[in-house]
């Protein structure tokens, strides 16, 4: 295989995951902060929908796990979960995955550096008992709750650093790029999609 034919396969595509659409494409109903990859997701608009509800049907997670959310730190992770499920530019990221419930994951997306102290700043005092939101939990009444002798206590004493929540929560997935964003070399999970998605173009890159 050349490289550029490997390249090209890393482009636009969706992984093989729980909810993941098999192709890309345009989606005219994306519903709310998913809004963004309306031109060409990997998400249905259902699973738009259920992104910004809490414990949706796609994970039954939880967001309030210890005491309610704050909106400005929960919008963070609305856009981190559309970026996830809708992104058709994660593809040079994708990793084989040994979990009933997906075949592939992401691993190290390089997030922009704006990206990750944005979220970290609107959620240091929102509050958490665990630093990676992976695994761990106690699922008995079938959503997450803390398990036994986990302490609350503030995202800003639980990561130190934007670098420490953006790698940690999701085992990984992402990376706290030193890029900014409008670099071409960092993922932004935030954008404005009347510019074009910059993803694209990052994707190419690293590919």
């Amino acid at each position: 295989v050349t490289s550029a034919a490997a390249g090209n396969s890393l482009l636009n595509v969706c992984m093989d995951a729980k909810h993941h659409k098999t192709q890309p494409g345009p989606e005219g109903q994306l519903y709310g902060q998913c809004v963004l990859w309306k031109e060409n997701a990997c998400c249905t608009a259902n699973t738009s929908m259920a992104a910004h509800e809490d414990q949706s049907y796609l994970y039954n997670f939880n967001w309030d796990h210890c005491g309610v959310m704050p909106a400005k730190c929960k919008r963070h992770f609305i856009q981190d979960t559309c970026l996830y499920e809708c992104s058709p530019n994660l593809g040079p990221w994708i990793d084989q995955a040994d979990t009933s419930w997906r075949k592939q994951r992401i691993v190290d997306v390089p997030l922009c550096w704006e990206d990750c102290e944005q979220w970290w700043e609107d959620c240091q005092d929102a509050v958490t008992c665990k630093v990676n939101w992976h695994k761990g939990w106690d699922w008995t009444t079938g959503t997450n709750q803390c398990p036994q002798g986990a302490m609350c206590q503030k995202f800003k004493f639980v990561f130190p650093t934007p670098a420490d929540l953006c790698e940690k929560i999701w085992s990984h997935s992402y990376r706290a790029s030193p890029h900014h964003r409008g670099s071409g070399r960092c993922i932004q999970m935030w954008f404005d999609p009347a510019q074009g998605n910059p993803n694209v173009a990052v994707a190419r890159y690293y590919a």
